[in-house]
């Protein structure tokens, strides 16, 4: 037996696919158990539909479930394949639908999945039950289908077994074993099975399993209508289990697929029915299975009533059976991956769907194994995302049902959600209300996107319209702002931005550890730089500000940071890392005529010899004690001021009543957007995650080689000789052509990469869009094209940065 003493709890379709993919890469010393039979165990993979849409907004989902199409095209059960590869077919009734439709496809070139919009009669051609006149269009993926789960399930346990790989069927977890901080064992109804790694994939009973390991699975099973027709007579005669591509209705809610000569109806349109993990029945105690409920006919009254009219052959037959079948759903719609923050060795994979659920095994392998995963980007899938807040039960309750409500909708990019608002905010908060903030959501923060107030600088500028999918959540104030910010002066909230101190006699070397650049400099020092995975990707980006000889502040991206950090402390107690961001506030002042508005706050001098570039230093602004960091990410002269939350209002008056005699504006989110990617300064999570490296990322200068050892350093020197995509800056040539991100990028006529983010540049007077290209095509000059709803936008390739290059203004 080969490897640590792994034990996966869960063998449905997760825990088969881990089993079989870990034992593949030579880890074999692994137990499987359930508290179900085998390969039916009773959750959720025992009555899934196996409907397998691939297009999804993440590129990570999209990636996993392509895996997952082609590993289950291979695996065969009893001769068969485990994938009937029927194509599917997702229709519009309505011409917002429409619109999405093409979004969609958009999304699907990104990620390189073979895709084609079709008109209201090929829909008709490729589903002969759909009513020509109810249809407006169709998006259409050849490779979609339905996944045979539970052959899939017994396919890979088979593999699985072959290598040595034990399944314990019958098994009940009833506790998880540790010492000291880490996993020794898992007690169930048999016995204490020891342990060195522990894997939940127990799925609708993830948050159970996860308590006993002291976790707080943000995860909750909902009740999911499933419907059987009883034989339509217009499928009579059809001896093949399915023909017609599974199909989307989702302006109703409803998805169907064949089943011989009857239909299978999906329906997420009626309301949430949650129930607590603990509340479950037993294997033996439930009349089908625990994951299925007993069917409410009246909660699926309209699907039937609107899939008779969309599939008129229905009319013919009836509803002969149906269940309420238990799936899992999260806060942000996106698995839970990863290792525990408290009890090492205690692994989770929770909430994915069959349609991930060997992508996901595929990823959990690599990462147990050789500790990152090399096939996809798991940023957004890392249990480790989250802050406090969103851990709580009712938070997690509430956005749980709100996800199943808003499955198939159509959402905006910037769409915040509704409630629970608001949760966080700045001790600006009463100020930006009476300045009429319109507020967006980041983190749980309340964020001025805009200022009402700042109307009255529309007699000063004129702002170009963009079209109506870029101007949701948009207002030509947004432009307006940038505009004062790069004439005048501006105040930006950046409470929202992570604050983290790395404090005692061990913090410099700990921090020259884990960051590309040299932060081993003088009192005052900021420094940009990197944190890599062991691979050489990029996990963040951060400043370092050195404030006293063992005391850093450290801006961060988010709370995988803190656990990343937090991963690495020494066993010593040599340092400490705090999250400062709750008793904190920060506001960026910026602007030519931020030293004219600050200077006669402070007895500082705030000069270019008094305070330089990337330099930092602790002073008072009027009574507050704040420390100011003269850092920009608008490319403007000024600084972050940082001061304690119950000064924070006092701070924002000071500086507001000073700026008055100045034309001083609050700005919001939206110009601050425009500005950085006017000077090309990255964001983490849209221009470069996991995945990318410095080099390719264009953040190379934030690399210090010559410093000595830093994690990621050796994979990084062999990936530096490799590189073979850029991130690029285009321009748009139509100002009313400004996309969103996600949309990808033609040349010649064939898309050849993606948009990570963009706006309008409203100094340079052009579109924005960084994007990922081959490292042979993002070169100055070249012209591609960027699809966006249907049509294609004209673009090129253009050197950076777009304003400002030499750095006069900043500097100045």
């Amino acid at each position: 037996m080969a490897g640590p003493r792994t034990v996966i709890i869960g063998a449905g379709v997760v825990g088969a696919a881990l089993a079989d993919e870990l034992s593949a890469l030579g880890r074999t010393d692994i137990t499987v158990v359930d508290q179900g039979d085998l390969p039916a165990t009773g959750g959720s993979s025992s009555h899934a539909p196996g409907l397998v849409f691939q297009a999804n907004a993440s590129k990570a989902l999209t990636e996993m479930a392509r895996y997952t199409v082609e590993k289950f095209v291979a695996l065969r059960h009893e001769g068969q394949s485990c994938f009937l590869q029927v194509g599917g077919l997702e229709v519009a009734t309505t011409p917002e639908r429409l619109a999405e439709l093409q979004r969609r496809h958009g999304w699907l070139t990104s990620w390189r999945i073979d895709a084609r919009l079709v008109d209201p009669d090929e829909c008709v051609e490729l589903h002969s039950l759909l009513d020509r006149d109810r249809v407006l269009g169709g998006l259409y993926i050849p490779t979609d289908g339905l996944a045979k789960a539970l052959w899939a399930v017994e396919a890979q346990i088979e593999q699985a077994k072959s290598r040595g790989v034990k399944f314990l069927a019958r098994h009940e977890v009833l506790d998880i074993v540790a010492e000291n901080g880490k996993v020794t064992g898992v007690v169930t109804d048999h016995g204490e099975i020891p342990a060195d790694v522990v894997v939940c994939c127990a799925g609708i009973w993830g948050p159970k399993v996860a308590a006993m390991a002291g976790m707080d699975l943000p995860l909750t099973p909902l009740g999911h209508q499933l419907a059987w027709t009883g034989p339509v007579p217009s499928l009579e005669g059809q001896d093949q289990e399915a023909v017609r591509p599974i199909l989307r209705h989702q302006d109703a809610d409803l998805y169907y697929r064949d089943r011989y000569d009857t239909l299978g109806i999906g329906y997420y349109g009626h309301r949430p029915m949650p129930i607590e993990a603990h509340d479950l029945l037993s294997v033996d105690e439930a009349e089908v299975m625990p994951s299925v409920l007993t069917f409410t006919p009246e909660d699926f009254a309209p699907a039937w009533e609107e899939t008779q009219s969309l599939l008129p052959a229905t009319t013919d037959t009836k509803i002969e059976e149906g269940i309420n079948g238990v799936f899992s759903f999260t806060t942000d719609g996106m698995p839970l991956l990863g290792e525990s923050p408290h009890l090492s060795g205690f692994w989770v994979a929770e909430a994915v769907w069959v349609t991930h659920s060997a992508g996901v095994g595929r990823a959990m392998a690599e990462w147990l194994v050789d500790g990152y995963c090399s096939s996809f980007d798991l940023h957004e899938c890392d249990v480790n995302r989250f802050e406090s807040f969103q851990l709580a039960p009712e938070y997690v309750l509430e956005r749980d049902c709100q996800n199943f409500v808003e499955v198939y909708d159509i959402l905006h990019p910037l769409q915040p959600m509704d409630s629970p608002r608001p949760l966080r905010t700045s001790p600006f908060y009463a100020r930006q209300q009476e300045l009429g903030a319109f507020f967006l959501e980041a983190t749980g923060w309340e964020r001025p996107q805009w200022y009402d107030a700042n109307q009255n600088l529309l007699e000063r500028f004129t702002i170009p319209q963009p079209n109506d999918w870029a101007a949701r959540y948009w207002s030509p104030v947004v432009g307006a702002e940038a505009l004062a910010t790069r004439e005048n002066v501006a105040m930006y909230d950046m409470t929202a931005l992570k604050r983290l101190t790395v404090t005692g006699p061990g913090a410099t070397a700990f921090l020259q550890r884990l960051t590309t650049g040299n932060v081993d400099k003088s009192v005052g020092s900021v420094t940009y730089t990197l944190l890599l995975d062991i691979d050489g990707g990029i996990r963040s980006d951060v400043t370092v500000a050195r404030l006293g000889e063992n005391h850093y502040q450290v801006g961060a991206n988010g709370s995988l940071d803190t656990d990343w950090f937090h991963r690495f402390l020494p066993e010593d107690g040599s340092v400490q890392v705090t999250d400062i961001t709750p008793g904190t506030c920060c506001i960026g002042l910026w602007g030519p005529n931020a030293r004219a508005v600050l200077g006669p706050l402070t007895d500082a001098d705030l000069t270019n010899d008094g305070l330089k570039y990337f330099r930092a230093r602790r002073l008072h602004i009027g009574n507050v004690p704040v420390t100011a960091m003269r850092l920009s990410y608008v490319g403007e002269l000024g600084w972050e001021l940082y001061t304690s939350a119950d000064l924070g209002l006092r701070l924002w008056d000071t500086i507001w009543q000073a700026g008055q005699q100045h034309g001083i504006i609050a700005a919001g989110r939206g110009a601050f957007n425009s500005l950085r990617l006017e000077k090309g300064y990255r964001s983490f999570g849209a221009d470069m995650t996991f995945e990318h490296d410095p080099y390719e990322a264009g953040l190379g200068f934030a690399v210090r080689l010559d410093k000595g050892d830093f994690v990621g350093r050796e994979a990084l020197l062999r990936r530096k000789e490799s590189q073979t995509r850029s991130l690029a800056c285009l321009t748009i040539d139509d100002a009313t052509d400004v996309v969103m991100g996600k949309e990808p990028v033609y040349v010649d006529g064939r898309p050849v990469g993606y948009v990570t983010s963009a706006a309008y540049g409203y100094t340079i007077e052009k579109g924005i869009a960084y994007a990922w290209l081959p490292a042979e095509l993002a070169v100055e000059g070249r012209r591609a094209e960027i699809g966006y709803f249907g049509r294609r936008v004209r673009a090129t390739v253009t050197p950076e940065p777009l304003f400002d290059p030499k750095m006069t203004r900043l500097r100045g």
